[in-house]
């Protein structure tokens, strides 16, 4: 197994003066020499201190581990068969991958329909979130899924009313909506609000939920990026003393005397924003649940991170006491917004083996006669051969992948494709394609007979989305039909085999040569 980069990275922009000799156990140049500029993280922390601890530049892109796990999706691969068919008639001619069903139901009593098994986890209140809002938040809607609208945007909007330290009104929390539901197909799909501890405390679950009319809620334990609160920066002092003033961790403190004079003279450049980690108990948990009820939510969610064996076993019972809808499980190693560079490569279990982990434990339960929750797996599903591995390794619960990363990255090439379109300043390699947005975009031609003169107010950046999202259907589509698997509630734990025999051993998906032994020999021995 390699190990992720050490002491230099194109997330931190740093790099080793002697890149070709580095020390494997420290990843400092294998020589350090006096005079040397310092362009590798030590040099630049001498400089910059903790600004180098996160992935840069801030407010426009996205950051993902550089660990290469010992175990990923690609150690499995998807067993095809030539015989039969689930879910439809076993016929040449009925059974060709157009006809899979990829819509799927999420929740308990009031459940949610998705024509995809698509869920974009919290997107919250980093900018590269906020920029791309109308591509994401219309690109989601068009295709039927669900959109989660992250922690701290009622917190983060400067034009936010707030009275006695309780949020009254948020134009940027009604402006997310908004964008979503003024898009929504009828009958599919959701825009969630979800709640960290600085979110409750300003009284976000009553304003979206009583005054904005949310359906649908998800409380927050963590991501795969980070076991600690979400981060960003902020680039005014105004900005730094107006979220320490709503309850919030600012470092540098923008009230010290000190940190005000460095500001002004230009030696400290921005601050952070970071918000506190929550205290999960079984009884506060319980309240939660049963107030978000009571307040009028219709579905309540969980999100949890890639945190010990012992976290995610009580994520799973606490799911399962209080019947949460939606269980997001999210793997280690990516992030949307500004998780610590380190802390993303180094902390919390991988996917496969969180995922493993959690197929064990809500197969246990449900054994037992327990309710079992939907599950959502996250953590680095980008395409639809990592949705099939991924829906299969949990079945029959996982109902949903989450997918924030592939999702926002399509949303932006979409978004500015559209502004070269616009401008008239194609790349070649784009214009051979065509120069109008139905010609270079492939559903561009059906969005617009679909649309009507409504096409024209599709923002660019959601029909990347769609379209995307419509390559990965087709995808799984083909995938699923190779299978035999016709809806994707016929996917099975046997759709996938394992090539390692440590990944068979993690994950208890057989080894491929293990694969239908019994069956095998008794089709040749009979």
């Amino acid at each position: 197994m390699s190990i992720a980069k050490i002491n230099r990275s194109a997330a931190t922009l740093s790099k080793n003066r002697t890149p070709d000799s580095v020390s494997p156990f420290s990843g400092m140049c294998a020589t350090c020499v006096e005079g040397c500029i310092g362009m590798c993280e030590i040099g630049k922390s001498a400089i910059r201190g903790p600004e180098c601890i996160y992935p840069q530049p801030f407010g426009i892109m996205t950051a993902a581990s550089e660990k290469d796990y010992p175990i990923d999706f690609s150690h499995f691969n998807i067993m095809g068969s030539a015989v039969g068919a689930h879910g439809i008639e076993a016929d040449s001619e009925h059974a060709v991958f157009t006809n899979v069903d990829l819509e799927t139901e999420i929740g308990d009593k009031n459940p949610v329909k998705l024509k995809l098994p698509i869920i974009i986890p919290g997107l919250g209140s980093t900018d590269v979130a906020k920029r791309n809002w109308d591509g994401l938040a219309v690109g989601a809607a068009i295709s039927g899924i669900i959109l989660t609208v992250g922690e701290n945007v009622c917190g983060m909007d400067d034009e936010a009313v707030i009275e006695n330290g309780k949020v009254k009104k948020s134009p940027d929390m009604e402006w997310r909506i908004k964008t979503y539901k003024d898009w929504q197909v009828e009958g599919y799909g959701d825009v969630v609000v979800q709640f960290n501890v600085e979110d409750t405390k300003l009284g976000v679950p009553e304003y979206v939920i009583g005054i904005l009319g949310i359906e649908t809620v998800e409380l927050k334990w963590g991501q795969g990026a980070k076991d600690i609160g979400g981060e960003v920066k902020l680039k005014t002092i105004e900005k730094a003393k107006r979220m320490k003033s709503k309850g919030y961790i600012v470092l540098p403190d923008p009230d010290d005397p000190e940190v005000v004079e460095s500001f002004n003279l230009g030696g400290i450049k921005e601050f952070e924003r970071h918000s506190r980690i929550g205290m999960v108990t079984e009884e506060s948990f319980a309240e939660s649940v049963e107030k978000l009820h009571a307040l009028g939510a219709k579905r309540v969610f969980l999100k949890t991170g890639a945190y010990r064996p012992s976290d995610l076993a009580r994520a799973i019972r606490y799911a399962s006491d209080n019947r949460i809808d939606l269980l997001t499980i999210d793997g280690a190693g990516g992030g949307t917004g500004m998780s610590p560079w380190r802390m993303m490569n180094e902390w919390g279990i991988p996917t496969v083996e969180l995922c493993s982990l959690a197929y064990q434990y809500t197969d246990w339960l449900a054994k037992q006669g327990k309710y079992v929750p939907d599950l959502a797996f996250a953590g680095g599903f980008i395409l639809e051969d990592q949705m099939f591995k991924g829906l299969a390794l949990g079945a029959p619960y996982v109902k949903a992948i989450g997918m924030a990363r592939g999702s926002l990255a399509a949303a932006m090439v979409g978004k500015t494709v559209g502004s070269r379109i616009m401008e008239g300043n194609l790349p070649v390699y784009i214009e051979r394609f065509g120069t109008t947005m139905d010609e270079v975009f492939i559903t561009g031609f059906h969005l617009k007979q679909k649309y009507g003169p409504e096409f024209e107010k599709l923002h660019p950046g959601a029909i990347g989305l769609y379209t995307y999202y419509q390559r990965i259907a087709q995808g799984l589509r083909q995938l699923m039909c190779g299978a035999r698997k016709f809806a994707l509630r016929y996917i099975t734990r046997d759709d996938i085999a394992a090539l390692t025999k440590e990944a068979a051993e993690v994950s208890g998906i057989p080894y491929v040569i293990e694969l239908d032994k019994e069956s095998a020999w008794e089709i040749l021995t009979k």
